[in-house]
């Protein structure tokens, strides 16, 4: 992915904006393709790489690798190593990232509720 240059009026809003209010942080990166997705994933007990990119068929390897990076870098999930067959690796919520889907469970709801006739209401279909 191609970082925002330093020295550009978007990267200063973003800094300002994340500064003023850690809201605004946690909605950038939730704001990631695929992120909430992966997190639902995760949360249903799909949380194994193979699982997660089978469910979201449209995901690529690479894209998928850096979003969980992201949620286990920010305390959402954590990696576990498992030992035997089949070694590998599964990703587990943490208790923060419990408490985060179920506050995106609510804003699901509240997107179903109050989405009318717009194609909200069929985005937060688990």
């Amino acid at each position: 992915m191609a970082e925002r240059k330093l020295s550009s009026t978007n990267y200063f809003n973003q800094a300002f904006l994340e500064n003023k209010c850690p809201l605004n942080e946690l909605l950038f990166l939730l704001s990631k393709r695929w992120m909430t997705e992966i997190l639902f994933c995760v949360e249903e007990g799909n949380n194994r790489f193979t699982g997660i990119r089978d469910e979201l068929q449209y995901i690529s390897d690479h894209i998928l690798s850096d979003r969980l990076r992201l949620l286990e870098t920010n305390g959402f999930i954590n990696r576990q190593t498992i030992d035997g067959p089949p070694a590998g690796v599964q990703y587990i919520l943490t208790e923060r990232g419990t408490e985060l889907c179920g506050l995106l469970e609510g804003m699901c709801d509240f997107a179903s509720a109050h989405a009318g006739a717009s194609s909200l209401a069929d985005t937060c279909n688990k």
